[in-house]
């Protein structure tokens, strides 16, 4: 036994010092590739003085030139960047993917085990000073005084870049309750809105536009300046596992919704006030075949129902209020154009349908990472998303993507490659230009040329009081009251056995154990088994799959939920299958991921709910999978109906 002992103290020691040389050896690598970077910048744009007015010699040449003169048309400025770009700055331009914050708001230059998304980044000064990008998507919602800091530190790092080009910063979205990976992003000083979901069971666009403007004032607090949505998909495919961030399979509705949205996010026209607005994803994402995430292979949207139409009425309301920008989605749309290739490489969906049919001339930015497979610590993450076009290689990828009609490519850092095409001619420096003066166009618009950076006062935007209200009473509207056999409301004073909730709930409720318990109050989520998960890391954090409860979980909670009267509440972010548990509750709340206090609110009695169904509930998995995927309505029998809603 101690021979093992020491075999194995000897194998610990060895693995130890073998982590530490290594993690030694990558730090000094990363501090010496900082170093580097840092020595080819130049100092920060200075101020400069013309006709009584101040401007920033962004390029530091110590004269006023076109593209830094705000008295010049837009068009005049991007024309004079564009002329003065390398075609290495112009390949920069091009692409757009996350960027580290580290949690003391300073630049994040190698990667944190307390951010395991960081270790799929390159460091800041490696993106922006060698591979000279300007725009990129953060996930870090740290204090909002250090979130501050780290923005005007990105700016910093780009104002001392050769031409000086501003940053651009995206975040996915920010406004809902919790931390729930692929729907939000939790930032704990924004205000909390329910899912878009449950915006869809509201159905206000006055409250739509409004959460938009709050949207706004809450991003620009941070620096943010375009937001990677929102959805314009169609949720017809109950399966798809976005589903929730969709305002449901109401076309019309979701049209009405979506134009209220993008319009209370930048305003009546792109300016200096704007938050831009990147809708996705063209054509819609709703017919998922089979419910199958097209993140991953095989990519497939299927139109049995020959529905194709149907799922680009919201888009079409987008483009009316002028979206600036929108993204197509991962899938081969089957049948649908000339080549069954992903979107994002589609010229008949890029160029013939999005450029030509409805005439839109913002950015096209591709979805995240259609070109290359990203790992984890070595760990497959995500794979390519390049369905259709496997065979091809890198080089071939990017190529197809640029002829199909692309701007901007995003999650994806291949500027080398990029500049290495067009030097070579196989990309026409034209075509790239036009590109970029959309790209630059927007940039101007949104006033990030003459002044980029934050003050402090911007910061009592946020964990503003009115803003965090008016979340409230929206989750309060998004509950739907689907059944009440005389229970609700509630006694606040009853003995209540609480059942599948978080231990995030008021002291005011008379928790008790099931035997002294009146009542139970229990939640249940969106079930997510049946299918098989993949190899990849993000696919099986991804719920897909079935829509019903295994017989072990009904097993488990029939019997419990049977003893005594139960008011349910089911968290939807997929249509679940709730015909078991529909059987034996008194009452049937259906959540779209609203706070708990909110949730009791409505089980005492302190609000009458008015919420409706923004989707079918299926009655029975069956239906599930004899409906077809781009047709609303569809499922036989549903459990509870679209529109379906009580009151007191």
């Amino acid at each position: 036994m101690k021979k093992i002992l020491k075999i194995l103290l000897k194998f610990l020691l060895i693995l130890s010092s073998s982590l530490i040389i290594l993690y030694l050896f990558y730090t000094v690598r990363w501090k010496i590739n900082t170093y580097n970077n840092n020595s080819l910048l130049g100092e920060k744009a200075p101020k400069i003085e013309f006709e009584g007015k101040t401007y920033r010699d962004l390029n530091k040449n110590g004269k006023l030139d076109v593209y830094e003169n705000f008295s010049f048309s837009i068009d005049e400025r991007v024309e004079d960047l564009i002329s003065q770009m390398t075609t290495e700055e112009k390949a920069g331009s091009m692409f757009i993917t996350m960027i580290g914050v580290n949690n003391d708001g300073t630049l994040m230059e190698s990667p944190s085990f307390s951010d395991p998304f960081s270790f799929l980044m390159n460091s800041s000064s490696e993106m922006i000073v060698k591979k000279n990008m300007n725009h990129f998507n953060i996930r870090a919602s740290h204090e909002k005084e250090k979130m501050l800091k780290w923005h005007n530190k990105i700016q910093d790092m780009g104002s001392r870049t050769r031409l000086g080009i501003p940053i651009t910063i995206a975040t996915d979205p920010r406004h809902g309750t919790s931390k729930d990976f692929g729907a939000t992003i939790y930032t704990p000083y924004f205000s909390s809105w329910p899912s878009a979901l449950g915006m869809g069971a509201i159905n206000d666009s006055i409250l739509t536009k409004e959460f938009g403007k709050i949207v706004r004032e809450e991003y620009k607090s941070l620096g943010i300046r375009l937001a990677l949505g929102p959805m314009a998909d169609t949720s017809t495919e109950p399966r798809w596992a976005r589903v929730n961030g969709t305002f449901g399979e109401n076309a019309e509705i979701n049209a009405k919704l979506i134009a209220a949205y993008i319009n209370g996010l930048q305003g009546d026209s792109l300016d200096k006030s704007s938050v831009a607005a990147m809708v996705k994803h063209f054509p819609g994402s709703g017919p998922v075949d089979g419910g199958k995430d097209s993140h991953f292979p095989p990519g497939l949207q299927s139109y049995k129902g020959n529905n194709f139409d149907y799922h680009l009425i919201p888009f079409k309301a987008a483009f009316d209020v002028g979206t600036a920008s929108v993204m197509p989605l991962y899938s081969v749309l089957k049948g649908i154009t000339s080549e069954d290739i992903a979107a994002g490489y589609n010229k008949d969906i890029i160029t013939g349908l999005l450029r030509d049919k409805y005439n839109f001339d913002g950015i096209i930015c591709t979805d995240w990472g259609l070109i290359s497979d990203f790992k984890l610590l070595g760990m497959m993450f995500k794979p390519a998303s390049a369905h259709g076009v496997e065979h091809l290689n890198t080089d071939e990828r990017l190529i197809k993507i640029i002829e199909a009609g692309v701007d901007m490519i995003g999650g994806e850092n291949l500027t080398e490659e990029l500049a290495n095409l067009i030097k070579e001619g196989r990309i026409k420096e034209s075509r790239i230009n036009l590109s970029l003066k959309r790209i630059f166009k927007q940039k101007f618009k949104l006033g990030l040329f003459d002044n980029p950076y934050l003050k402090e006062n911007l910061l009592m935007s946020l964990d503003n009081k009115i803003n965090i209200e008016m979340g409230k009473q929206a989750q309060r509207k998004s509950l739907v009251l689907l059944k009440n056999n005389g229970i609700l409301p509630l006694d606040p004073n009853s003995k209540i056995y609480i059942h599948g909730f978080d231990d995030n709930l008021s002291k005011k409720i008379n928790k008790v154990s099931l035997e002294e318990a009146e009542v139970i109050v229990a939640k249940v989520k969106t079930p997510s088994w049946g299918e098989k998960k993949g190899e990849s890391i993000m696919e099986k954090l991804f719920s897909g799959g079935r829509l019903d409860f295994q017989k072990k979980e009904l097993d488990n909670l029939l019997p419990i939920f049977e003893s005594k009267p139960t008011i349910l509440v089911a968290n939807i972010r997929r249509p679940l299958v709730l015909t078991e548990f529909e059987k034996v509750s008194k009452a049937l709340i259906a959540d779209f991921d609203v706070s708990n206090d909110v949730i009791f609110e409505l089980i005492f009695g302190e609000f009458n709910p008015t919420g409706k169904l923004p989707i079918q509930l299926p009655s029975s998995m069956k239906s599930v999978e004899n409906q077809i995927e781009d047709l609303p309505f569809d499922l036989e029998k549903p459990l509870f109906n679209y529109g379906h809603g009580l009151s007191f």
